[in-house]
């Protein structure tokens, strides 16, 4: 099974997401709208809601109810998306140009305040407590992740627990947060809750340490933006975390050449390549797949079912797309 088929398999309701994501962009304001519709029709896996569809099929499946927490989810990582690409200074994002470089930082920070804002305002139509209080404290953590990325940027002292700490908040939490909400939306069973929670957290985390491999080996066409993004931004992942951890050669070189006044413009390729061999990258494969175990593990108490299936897919797709 592809992951395509999963998606195929939701066709319909992922279109009936599509249509409500964009009718809740629709500012006033024409400068929020526009900035807001070229975020959203810049693409994306829209993997949290599909995370959403599949958890509620462990309850009551209604997509008139489920959409109304799908939507708040994608909404709350697109608001991430622009305040990111303000804190690297990024000007692409899967190869278009981001709402910063079209149009400013002021502009784009305040298009991630209104798509919070909407996110909020789309979960008003449950009135169960729990589930605000879950939104917000997601949005609250991200938050502060963002504001642990800034601080942290070129500091390459920083240790494994900060980056664990970072990338959780800054993915694996949502990711969680959906499977957990969307079998909550459903009425689905708390014990089936948590076991989701559990799955998508350590889906989330293994699904960034990828990303953060994918950052020194993918390809550009891949990537959508140069490789070693990452580290001209001064952001530190893991792979660079271990090479620079046991080799103070390539922690020197990093230094060396990422202390250049313009480290955008740095040739970043000889750090790559020190980090390659420093054996970085099969150390972060490692702690991927054990993430991975993890999520697996959170499965197997699970009722069998199709969508029980179809995770165990998306895990094994995440295992599968680092080179």
């Amino acid at each position: 099974m592809k992951l395509a088929d999963i998606y195929m398999h939701f066709q319909s309701d992922i279109a009936i997401i599509e249509r409500e994501l964009e009718s809740s962009v629709q500012a006033e304001n024409e400068v929020l709208r526009d900035a807001s519709v070229h975020l959203l029709r810049a693409g994306g896996k829209r993997i949290r809601p599909v995370f959403v569809l599949l958890a509620a099929k462990f309850g009551h499946y209604d997509i008139n109810v489920l959409k109304n927490i799908a939507v708040p989810l994608e909404l709350i990582h697109m608001a991430s998306l622009v305040h990111d690409d303000v804190i690297d200074d990024a000007e692409l994002r899967r190869g278009k140009k981001t709402v910063k470089s079209q149009w400013d930082n002021r502009v784009a920070m305040y298009t991630g305040d209104y798509i919070f804002g909407k996110a909020v305002e789309c979960a008003a139509f449950f009135d169960n407590p729990t589930i605000h209080q879950t939104l917000s404290n997601t949005m609250v953590e991200m938050c502060i992740g963002e504001v642990e990325q800034i601080r942290d940027q070129y500091n390459w002292g920083q240790n494994l627990r900060v980056y664990f700490r970072r990338i959780k908040r800054k993915t694996a939490l949502l990711i969680a947060v959906s499977c957990e909400l969307g079998a909550l939306a459903a009425n689905a069973d708390p014990d089936v809750r948590k076991k989701l929670y559990q799955f998508g957290y350590n889906v989330g985390m293994s699904f960034q340490i990828t990303d953060d491999i994918l950052d020194f080996v993918g390809t550009e066409e891949q990537l959508g933006k140069p490789a070693g993004g990452d580290l001209r931004q001064g952001n530190v992942t893991l792979p660079a975390l271990y090479a620079m951890h046991h080799q103070a050669e390539v922690k020197a070189l990093i230094m060396n050449l990422l202390a250049d006044e313009f480290p955008e413009k740095v040739n970043v390729d000889p750090i790559l390549q020190a980090i390659k061999q420093s054996g970085g990258i099969e150390y972060s494969l490692k702690i991927s797949d054990m993430y991975l175990e993890k999520a697996y593990k959170a499965l197997y108490g699970l009722p069998d079912s199709e969508a029980k299936t179809y995770f165990r897919e998306i895990a094994k797709y995440i295992g599968t797309r680092k080179f």
